[in-house]
């Protein structure tokens, strides 16, 4: 997140299937494993799809890969920019702030502990976040929600803080690692949240581990961009929010498991 305004968003690169078969030329890599002195393909991972080990432990999906159903606007506004394509959750971009149509989104559900995991692909130049812990007694979300953040970090049009590069705690504690992959490929983000101890990772990388709630952090918020806003990370319990910043964004495999 960052102060809104105009945020340039362009058309990122369209998903691609890739496929393989038995008649795959010498040298090609092929999607298989080995049974005996067979080649067996591997069974292929369904997106937006729990496996059976995942739903013993406890997942639960929170896109379904077809409608919004579980989601919707913060505070009930009719926002126009998100939609179910082609397996995606996907906010449109724009090239001008056009405040009465856009909203953040947020799940119907709240949750306290958990671990959130979430595939995203960002356009060039874009700016959103995944915000938890999110209340509606404020304006916007960000007002009560922490926020791992995603952001183009090599391309955007801003200086950017470190406090502000891709899986930071947005304001309060810079990424331990610049992980994001370029712009145009899809990263996996993990969050976990249990009694406010909080960890962001980056595509096998923890990039935040901080403890909420600490004279450490009361410190840190009261010294920083949150200190006017008394109800900054205070909820103990909230929504997932995805942030519509104005720029193009796809999220996929959106999944959470209650702690």
């Amino acid at each position: 997140m960052l102060k809104r305004g105009i945020v340039p968003a362009f058309a990122a690169a369209a998903l691609g299937l890739v496929s393989c078969g038995s008649g795959a030329a010498e040298g090609e890599k092929k999607d298989s494993v080995t049974a005996g002195n067979e080649n067996v393909a591997a069974a292929p991972v369904a997106a937006n799809a729990l496996s059976d080990d995942e739903k013993s432990a406890g997942w639960k999906l929170l896109f379904n890969g077809q409608n919004l159903d579980g989601w919707r606007v913060y505070k009930g506004k009719d926002g126009k920019t998100w939609s179910a394509l082609d397996g995606t959750l996907h906010c449109t971009g724009s090239t001008t702030d056009k405040s009465d149509m856009r909203g953040d989104l947020i799940s119907t559900d709240q949750y306290e502990n958990f671990e959130l995991e979430a595939d995203w692909k960002l356009a060039p130049q874009g700016n959103s976040g995944i915000l938890y812990l999110v209340t509606e007694e404020f304006d916007a979300p960000y007002m009560s929600g922490p926020e791992y953040q995603i952001i183009d970090d090599n391309n955007f049009p801003e200086k950017l803080e470190d406090w502000q590069k891709s899986g930071a705690n947005y304001a309060m504690n810079p990424p331990a690692k610049l992980a994001a992959k370029p712009i145009g490929e899809w990263n996996h983000t993990r969050i976990v949240v249990n009694k406010g101890h909080v960890e962001h990772w980056l595509n096998g990388e923890k990039v935040v581990d901080t403890q909420m709630w600490t004279p450490e952090w009361e410190k840190e918020k009261a010294n920083g961009k949150w200190k006017d806003y008394k109800g900054y990370g205070t909820a103990k319990k909230g929504h997932i929010c995805l942030q519509d910043h104005g720029s193009e964004i796809w999220f996929r495999n959106v999944k959470i498991k209650p702690l």
